[in-house]
C-alpha cells in the first residue's frame, strides 16, 4: 500500500526544502524527493538507519540496486550532497530512537581475484569497514555471519574486515556523519571482468544476498540499542508499494486477465465425445472442440516481456513478478501448442513430471479403496439422492450471498453453461456450472466449499491485498490451492472414498500419458484395472488429454499431500487465506506481512465454521494420509 500523505515532489527552488522533508518524517509521512544528477531520498517510514549509496563518477549498478531496495536510502551524486541530508535525517531519528546508523553501499573498482588462468571460480572480496565495538560492531558482525552463511551457486564470498582509525574514519573517507557508520564495499563479480557483459542471474543473486545481509545488520543495530522491537529482520524491509509496483502490476494482470487458460484448454463437446467414444466401443479415441483463442499469443509475449521489472526496487517482489512472467509465458506456449505434440511437453514444463512417490500414493489409494468397497470392472455405486445443475445454482448462490454479507467486496458472479464437462470451474471472479451437472446431493456443500470457500475466497482476498498479483495467482500456485481445495472438502464433511478414488485415478492417468498410452488405453486403465465407473473413467481422460495432454490434474493429489505435510509440522493455514499462494511462497507470505504490505485476509472460509472442522484440523495437524479423510 502506498500512504496517501506521501512526500513524493522533486527538490524544489526553496533552500528549506529539507526542513520539509524533516517535518514530513516527524509527522509519520513517507518521503521520496528527487534530487539533481539522478539523486533520490526515499524514506518508506521512520526507521533508526538510512542505507546511502555515493553514485560519483563511477558506474556501481549493483550496489544502488541494493541501496534503493531498502525502506530508508539515499542515492547522492556525491559526499558534499549527502552529508547534511545524513546530518538532518539521522538527527531526527536518533532523537526518536536513541540511536542512528549509516550503512553506506559501494562496489570494488575490480574483481582482483579473478584472474584468466584460474582452474576453478576463486571467492570474490567484500570488504566490511566500521568501528571498534558498540552497536555499529554488532551491525558488523550480523552482516559478515548473513553473508557467510549464503548458499552460492557460482562465487563464494570472503569477507575482509577492516576497523576506522580511532577517532576518525580513513584519510581518504569523503563522507563523514555524525552517527555510526558501516561502509561495505564487494566486487563487482556480476559483470565480466573485461567485456563488462553481465551475469543476470548473478547479479540478481548478489542483489538479493546482501540486501538481507544488510536488514540483519540493522536488526542488529536496533536490537543492541534497544531503539527498536522487531520480530524478523525482513520486518525491517519496504513498508508501501512504490507507483512502478502497481504499474508493473498492472501490465502483468492485464496479461493474465487477456486469456482463460483452463476455458482455452476444455473441451466444449464433452458430451458428444462420450458418444462418440462409447459408439467406437471405446476403442477410438474422440475429437475435441475447443473454443476459438481470443488473444494473439506472439503480440502477447512481446508485451509480456516488454514489461520492465527494474525499477520495483524490491528484490522479493522483483522475484514475484519475475516467476509470474516465466509462468505467463509458459501458459501462453501451450495454448499456442494447443493440439500438437508439443503440448505435453510444455505442460510438463508448467506442472511437473509424476513424481515416483506421488505415483504411489495414487495407486495405493486406489488398491485400498478398491479392496475396501469390493467395486471392480466399472461396476456402478449404489443409487444417491442426487442434485442437478439448478439445485447446485441455488445454493452457490445463497453461500456466495452469505460471503457477501460478512464481506462486501465478495462480488461473485454464477453463470450456467452448456459448453462445459459436467462439474464447476471457477474463473476470476466467477462460478462456471456445467447445464449437465448431476451429483449426490451430500457433495454439494463439500464441492462448494472447495470452489467458492477457496478459489473464490482467495481471488477476492487476494484482490484486498492492494495488488492483482494475489488474486491472479502467484507463479506455482495452482498444486497448493487444490490442496487446500480438497482439503476443504474434508472439513466440510464431504469427502466420499469415490472422491478421493477419482483424485487418485488423475495422477495415474497422467502417468500413462506421459508414458505414451492413448486415451483408450489410459480409460481401460482406470475403468477395467482401478475400477471407476465408465462416466468417471471418461471424465478424467477427457481431462488428461484435453489439448493433446495435460498433466496439471495431478497437482490435486500432490498438493493435498503437501498441505497435509505443511500442517502436520506445525504450519498455519491463515497465510493461505490471503490470496492465491503456493507452498513455496509460505515464507514470503509472513514476510510482507510482518512488513505490513499485507493484510490479513478479509473473510474466513465459512467451512472452517463447520461444527467438526477444529478436530478435523488437529487431526491433520498431528499427521494424516490422503485415505485418513475417509473418516469424517
Amino acid at each position: 500500500m502506498k500512504p496517501a500523505s506521501a512526500c513524493t515532489s522533486a527538490v524544489p527552488d526553496d533552500p528549506d526544502w529539507l526542513t520539509d522533508v524533516v517535518a514530513a518524517i516527524e509527522a509519520g509521512k513517507a518521503v521520496r524527493k528527487e534530487l539533481p544528477n539522478g539523486g533520490r531520498l526515499h524514506v518508506d517510514r521512520a526507521l533508526p538507519f538510512l542505507c546511502i549509496h555515493v553514485a560519483g563518477q563511477d558506474s556501481a549498478p549493483v550496489a544502488r540496486e541494493i541501496t534503493q531496495a531498502n525502506a530508508s536510502y539515499l542515492i547522492a551524486p556525491d559526499a558534499a550532497t549527502a552529508t547534511p541530508i545524513v546530518s538532518a535525517v539521522g538527527a531526527l531519528l536518533d532523537r526518536r530512537f536513541g540511536a542512528f546508523m549509516v550503512l553506506e553501499m559501494g562496489e570494488l573498482a575490480r574483481d582482483e581475484l579473478l584472474t584468466d588462468k584460474a582452474p576453478f571460480l576463486p571467492p570474490f572480496t567484500i570488504e566490511v569497514t566500521t568501528g571498534k565495538k558498540g552497536p555499529i560492531r554488532a551491525a558488523a558482525q550480523a552482516f559478515i555471519a548473513a553473508i557467510e552463511a549464503i548458499q552460492v551457486k557460482f562465487r563464494t564470498p570472503r569477507v575482509e574486515f577492516h576497523e576506522w582509525p580511532e577517532g576518525r574514519r580513513t584519510a581518504d573517507e569523503a563522507l563523514e556523519v555524525p552517527f555510526p557508520l558501516m561502509r561495505v564495499r564487494f566486487a563487482p563479480v556480476y559483470r565480466q571482468r573485461d567485456s563488462g557483459k553481465i551475469f543476470p542471474e548473478l547479479r540478481e543473486r548478489l542483489i538479493a544476498s546482501i540486501f538481507d545481509a544488510g536488514l540483519h545488520a540493522f536488526a542488529a543495530f536496533a536490537k543492541s540499542t534497544k531503539g527498536l522491537t522487531i520480530s524478523t529482520h525482513r520486518a525491517l524491509g519496504r513498508k508501501a508499494f512504490i507507483d512502478a509496483v502497481v504499474r508493473t502490476d498492472r501490465s502483468i494482470d492485464e496479461i493474465a486477465s487477456a486469456f482463460d487458460f483452463l476455458l482455452a484448454v476444455t473441451p466444449i463437446n464433452a458430451e458428444a465425445a462420450w458418444n462418440e467414444f462409447a459408439a467406437s466401443d471405446y476403442a477410438r479415441a474422440p475429437r475435441f472442440l475447443y473454443r476459438p483463442l481470443t488473444l494473439q499469443v506472439e503480440a502477447a509475449k512481446r508485451k509480456l516481456f516488454s514489461i520492465p521489472f527494474e525499477h520495483l526496487e524490491d528484490p522479493v517482489l522483483y522475484q514475484l513478478y519475475r516467476e509470474k512472467q516465466q509462468e505467463l509465458d509458459l501458459q501462453l506456449s501451450i495454448l499456442s501448442a494447443r493440439e500438437t505434440a508439443k503440448f505435453i511437453e510444455f505442460g510438463r514444463a508448467l506442472y511437473g513430471p509424476i513424481e515416483a512417490g506421488l505415483l504411489r500414493a495414487a495407486k495405493d489409494v486406489l488398491a485400498r479403496i478398491n479392496k475396501t468397497t469390493g467395486k471392480a470392472g466399472g461396476s456402478s455405486p449404489a443409487p444417491v439422492e442426487c442434485a442437478d445443475c439448478d439445485f447446485v445454482e441455488r445454493r452457490a448462490r445463497e453461500m456466495i450471498a452469505e460471503y457477501a454479507r460478512r464481506c462486501s467486496d465478495f462480488a461473485a458472479r454464477v453463470e450456467v453453461r452448456d459448453d462445459l464437462p459436467p462439474g464447476l470451474l471457477v474463473s476470476g471472479h466467477r462460478l462456471l456450472i456445467a447445464l449437465s451437472t448431476t451429483m449426490p446431493v451430500d457433495r454439494v456443500e463439500a464441492i462448494l466449499s472447495h470452489e467458492i470457500g477457496v478459489h473464490l475466497l482467495t481471488y477476492f482476498n487476494g484482490s484486498a491485498q492492494g495488488l492483482r498479483l494475489f488474486r491472479s495467482g502467484l507463479a506455482g500456485y495452482e498444486g497448493m490451492q487444490e490442496g487446500l481445495a480438497v482439503f476443504a472438502e474434508f472439513l466440510a464433511g464431504g469427502m466420499t472414498s469415490e472422491r478421493l478414488r477419482l483424485i487418485a485415478a488423475r495422477v495415474v492417468a497422467c502417468a500413462a500419458m506421459l508414458d505414451g498410452a492413448s486415451l483408450p488405453e489410459a480409460y481401460r486403465l482406470l475403468a477395467h484395472e482401478h475400477g471407476l465407473p465408465q462416466a468417471d473413467a471418461f471424465n478424467v481422460v477427457l481431462r488428461v488429454y484435453r489439448g493433446g495432454g495435460l498433466v496439471k490434474d495431478a497437482i490435486y493429489l500432490r498438493g493435498l499431500l503437501q498441505l497435509l505435510d505443511h500442517l502436520a509440522n506445525g504450519g498455519a493455514l491463515e497465510p493461505f487465506w490471503m490470496g492465491k499462494i503456493a507452498a513455496s511462497h509460505f515464507g514470503v507470505m509472513q514476510e510482507l506481512s510482518a512488513r505490513g504490505l499485507l493484510g490479513g485476509p478479509a473473510v474466513r472460509p465459512m467451512f472452517l465454521d463447520h461444527p467438526k472442522a477444529p478436530m478435523r484440523l488437529e487431526r491433520a495437524r498431528s499427521g494424516m494420509t490422503p485415505l485418513d479423510l475417509l473418516d469424517n
